[in-house]
């Protein structure tokens, strides 16, 4: 049974959905602002300092743990990039600033929260060029090695998180190194959205479901020419062979849940290091009650430190 806690945010999700039913044509503005509403869920992360950046012409939000602040040299520091979930279309750093903190803080890490360009304005690959950027950007003008960086991210950003990392594998190789590991919390990975979990757990997300899903899909790579089974769209189609450890937190209750669990078998196949943390009964990225929810602080945690074991593995 869900924390009381933890419940509360399904009952967030039903108020969004049940808002956007009752007004089919709200307009992009509002959309945007029901979303960044998720935001307020988690608590604020203390001992957390913010800074706004500039990554090659994007903005974004440079969390720091207060524990880092005395040590002078950032190239012994460690830094996640965090990319926001939202379809691809919705989320900004705001909406994710305190669920970024949360894990930084527990990872004792840096996090750089990217403003990356959405679809449908920017469809693919916009939004991986952005990030790609961004990661050469911590590589050579802060300074970090790549064994200190790690990517996550949450829904869409999970999937972003990862086709990062294949993109450097598959078409930096020889010029950039890989990062040092890959962190995805209910991660979207299958955008055909044909998984079994999509119809058996129909019943207890309260938040994604195969129509907005396959709306957002679509827009993600309308006029593109890439198919929704490309790998760095769909990294269930991916050659995963190479990649660094993944650690993916997921909930029973997800319609969701089966990206995870098929990404994590192929991944394991394929001879990566994987960490698969099924979260009894929670809701679509349960992480987001960091800081008031126990069942999202043990993940947070169980995270932090994972990923400092990674980036002192070298």
């Amino acid at each position: 049974m869900p924390s009381i806690e933890s419940q509360a945010l399904g009952r967030l999700y039903e108020s969004k959905a049940s808002r956007m039913k009752a007004n089919p044509n709200l307009d992009r503005a509002t959309i945007l602002s029901l979303y960044e509403e998720e935001q307020s869920c988690a608590a604020e992360a203390p001992g957390v300092t913010y800074e706004d950046v500039n990554v090659r012409g994007r903005p974004g939000i440079w969390a720091s743990p207060v524990s880092l602040l005395p040590q002078s040299n950032e190239n012994q520091q460690s830094v996640i990039i965090y990319i926001h979930g939202g379809g691809f279309s919705l989320g900004s750093p705001n909406s994710h600033r305190k669920l970024a903190a949360h894990l930084g803080r527990a990872a004792n890490a840096n996090v750089l929260i990217l403003d990356y360009r959405l679809a449908p304005e920017h469809p693919f690959p916009a939004a991986l060029d952005d990030l790609l950027a961004a990661y050469e950007w911590l590589l050579q003008e802060r300074g970090f090695p790549a064994h200190k960086i790690a990517t996550a991210g949450d829904s869409a950003g999970g999937n972003l998180a990862t086709a990062l990392v294949l993109r450097i594998k598959q078409e930096e190789a020889g010029r950039l190194p890989l990062p040092a590991a890959i962190v995805a919390f209910s991660p979207w990975y299958n955008l055909l959205n044909n998984f079994d979990s999509m119809a058996l757990n129909d019943k207890f997300d309260k938040l994604v479901h195969q129509p907005q899903l396959d709306q957002l899909a679509a827009a993600y790579v309308a006029g593109t020419g890439a198919s929704l089974r490309d790998p760095l769209v769909n990294p269930i189609y991916a050659d995963l062979k190479g990649l660094p450890p993944v650690y993916i937190a997921v909930g029973t209750h997800e319609t969701l849940q089966d990206d995870s669990e098929r990404f994590a078998e192929l991944a394991r196949k394929a001879g990566v290091e994987v960490e698969l943390e099924l979260a009894e009964e929670q809701q679509h990225v349960h992480v987001f009650m960091a800081g008031r929810a126990a069942e999202a602080d043990i993940t947070i945690q169980n995270v932090g430190r994972w990923l400092q074991q990674k980036f002192s593995s070298i």
